[in-house]
C-alpha cells in the first residue's frame, strides 16, 4: 500500500495541474469581479511581497534588493527612506505603486515623487513625480532612475538612498496609501560601443486602428495580475470608480497605438458632466510613465486615443523629447484605463459602461542591441512565451502557472510511456476509492 501512495501522489498532483490548467480559461479570472462591480478587482501584490517600514531618515532606511517586491504605507506629506546597494554595469529602476481608494477624497496635484539620491542626498537624475490629474484616486506609480552614462551621475558601485513624498490638498483624504516598491537592474551593453544619440523624430502619423470583431478579456487590478493584450479590439465592462490594467509586448523597434471607446450605461437624469470621465494610460516595463490622457464623458460616448508612441531603442534615454524616453527598452508595456467616478452621478450603478480598446503594435521587431547579461532574467524583453501569452490572454500569474503545467508535463512524458501508463492507473485507483467511499458515507 505505501509504494502505490507513492505513485498515486504524482499522479494527483498531475491530475491537479491538469485541471488548473484547464480551468484557467483565459479573461475569465475576474469572474467574482461582475457580481460585486463597486470596488472593482483588487490590486494584486506582486510574488513574495515583503512588509517594511521605511525610514523616518537616510540613516534607517530598509535595503531593497533587485527583483523583490515590498509593501509600505504613506501618509499626507510623510517622507520615507529605503536604501539600495547599486553596482556599475547596470541601469537601474526603482518603482513606487501607490494605490489609494478609489472612492477618496483626492485633488489635481495629489500624487508621489520618488528620487535616488547618492550618500550626499545629492539627486541621480531630475525627477517630475506622478500625480493624479483629476479628482478621481487610481494606481499611480512613479520610477526613480539610475542610467548608466560616460561621466553621467552615481555611475560608482555601492550604497544610494531612495526617497518616497507624498503631496497631498489640505482638503484631501488623509488615510495612508499602501505603496508596493520593485527594484529592477537593466544590465550594460556588450561592448564599449553604446548607442548615445537618440533620433530626432520617429514615424508619429496615425495607424489605421484594428476593425477586428470585440473579444472580452477582464482586466486585472493592478500591474501584477494585467491582463495581456496583443493588436485587436478588446472589450469589458467597467463602473465609475474603477482602474482596470492590461499589458502589452511590444519588442525593439515597434511602436504601441491604442484607442480607448467609452459607452453604453443608463443615464438616470437628461444630461451629464464628467470633465475627466476616461482616463488612459501607459507605463513601461519598469513601471515608469509614458503618458496619460482624458477625454470628457457626457453619458453617450468618449474616446482617447493614445500614440502611436516612439518606437522602443535603447538611445531613446538620452532623448530630449519627454515622450521618446520612456520608451527605453523592449517588454510588457502596461496600459490602464480609468473611469471617474463623476460618471456615477448621472449613470446607473447596476448597468456597467461598455469598454473597446483598439490595440495595434506596429513595425518589425528587432533584434535589439546586445547585452552583457541576460535581460530576460532581469524582467525585460520579448520572449516567445510572452508573444503566446499575449495572444491567449493570460496574466503574469496565468502564464506562470502554464509555464509550471508544461514542465510537470514534460517531467512526466520524459518518464517514458510504462511509467505514464502506471501514474493513470493510479490515478484511475484513486478516484475508484475516492467514489466508494463518498458512495459509503451517503448511504450511512
Amino acid at each position: 500500500m505505501g509504494r502505490f501512495r507513492g505513485v498515486l501522489a504524482p499522479a494527483v498532483v498531475v491530475a491537479v495541474a491538469l485541471c488548473g490548467a484547464a480551468g484557467a480559461v483565459p479573461g475569465t479570472a475576474n469572474a467574482a469581479y461582475a457580481a460585486d462591480p463597486a470596488p472593482g478587482p483588487a490590486y494584486r501584490t506582486g510574488p513574495g511581497s515583503t512588509k517594511v517600514q521605511g525610514g523616518a531618515n537616510s540613516a534607517v532606511g530598509p535595503v531593497l534588493e533587485a527583483g523583490r517586491f515590498y509593501e509600505d504605507t504613506l501618509a499626507p506629506e510623510q517622507e520615507r527612506f529605503y536604501q539600495v546597494v547599486l553596482d556599475d554595469a547596470s541601469s537601474v529602476y526603482v518603482s513606487a505603486v501607490a494605490r489609494p481608494d478609489p472612492k477618496s477624497t483626492v485633488a489635481y496635484g495629489d500624487g508621489i515623487e520618488l528620487t535616488l539620491l547618492d550618500t550626499g542626498h545629492q539627486p541621480c537624475t531630475s525627477t517630475e513625480g506622478a500625480d493624479f490629474s483629476s479628482e478621481q484616486a487610481r494606481p499611480v506609480a512613479d520610477v526613480a532612475v539610475r542610467r548608466l552614462e560616460e561621466d553621467g551621475k552615481c555611475q560608482q558601485a555601492g550604497t544610494y538612498y531612495v526617497k518616497l513624498t507624498r503631496e497631498s490638498g489640505k482638503e484631501s483624504d488623509r488615510a495612508p496609501w499602501p505603496v508596493e516598491l520593485h527594484l529592477m537592474r537593466e544590465p550594460k551593453l556588450a561592448g564599449s560601443n553604446a548607442p548615445q544619440t537618440a533620433p530626432s523624430a520617429w514615424p508619429s502619423a496615425p495607424v489605421p486602428a484594428p476593425s477586428d470583431q470585440r473579444v472580452v478579456r477582464r482586466g486585472g487590478g493592478g500591474f501584477n495580475d494585467a491582463r495581456a493584450l496583443d493588436t485587436g479590439v478588446w472589450g469589458d465592462t467597467v463602473h465609475p470608480g474603477q482602474t482596470l490594467f492590461y499589458r502589452v509586448p511590444v519588442d525593439w523597434g515597434q511602436q504601441l497605438s491604442v484607442s480607448t471607446e467609452l459607452t453604453g450605461g443608463k443615464l438616470t437624469q437628461s444630461s451629464g458632466y464628467a470633465g475627466n470621465g476616461l482616463v488612459t494610460a501607459v507605463w513601461n516595463p519598469a513601471r515608469g510613465p509614458v503618458t496619460s490622457v482624458s477625454e470628457s464623458y457626457d453619458g453617450k460616448a468618449a474616446k482617447v486615443d493614445v500614440g502611436p508612441l516612439a518606437p522602443v531603442a535603447y538611445e531613446n534615454r538620452f532623448a530630449d523629447a519627454r515622450a521618446a524616453r520612456p520608451m527605453r527598452v523592449a517588454g510588457w508595456y502596461y496600459l490602464s484605463v480609468t473611469v471617474d467616478k463623476k460618471v456615477g452621478e448621472f449613470t446607473a450603478q447596476d448597468v456597467p459602461l461598455q469598454l473597446t480598446m483598439r490595440v495595434k503594435v506596429s513595425g518589425t521587431a528587432g533584434p535589439g542591441p546586445s547585452y552583457a547579461g541576460s535581460l530576460a532574467e532581469a524582467g525585460f524583453g520579448v520572449s516567445g512565451a510572452d508573444r503566446a501569452a499575449a495572444q491567449e490572454g493570460l496574466t503574469g500569474p496565468e502564464a506562470a502557472e502554464a509555464a509550471d503545467t508544461r514542465s510537470l508535463m514534460a517531467v512526466v512524458a520524459a518518464t517514458g510511456f510504462g511509467t505514464g501508463t502506471l501514474l493513470l492507473a493510479g490515478l484511475g485507483g484513486w478516484i475508484w476509492l475516492a467514489r466508494r467511499s463518498a458512495g459509503r458515507a451517503t448511504s450511512g
